[in-house]
């Protein structure tokens, strides 16, 4: 357990680091983690939590980078149990960040521009 959550904070931290250059989905994967809290359970999302989603948004400059972030969005997704569906679609508006496609299981990343 010790191990794993120093493996996770050793992500976030790169994800914090990488924030300019487009952030690959192990990197992202290790942003959402302060988000599953918010995603399995509601409430606000916390400032980690927002701020690496900035990142990745802000990291993602390009069509091929957006449309691979949304791919491992929902992958990670499709990962975790308990994870609200609703509350994952919210989780751009409530941390004021504009993501071009709906974060859900059913968005086709294809079409992503």
């Amino acid at each position: 357990m010790a191990g794993t959550l120093a493996k996770l904070a050793c992500m976030l931290f790169l994800c914090m680091v990488v924030a300019k250059a487009a952030m690959t989905c192990p990197q992202i994967r290790g942003g959402m983690v302060p988000c599953i809290n918010y995603l399995s359970k509601g409430g606000s999302p916390s400032a980690a939590c927002c701020t690496n989603l900035k990142n990745m948004v802000n990291s993602a400059t390009t069509t091929i980078d957006r449309q691979d972030a949304c791919k491992c969005l929902k992958e990670a997704a499709g990962a975790l149990q308990g994870i609200n569906p609703t509350n994952a679609a919210r989780l751009p508006s409530n941390c004021k960040v504009n993501i071009p496609y709906k974060i859900s299981m059913s968005t086709n990343c294809a079409s992503v521009k």
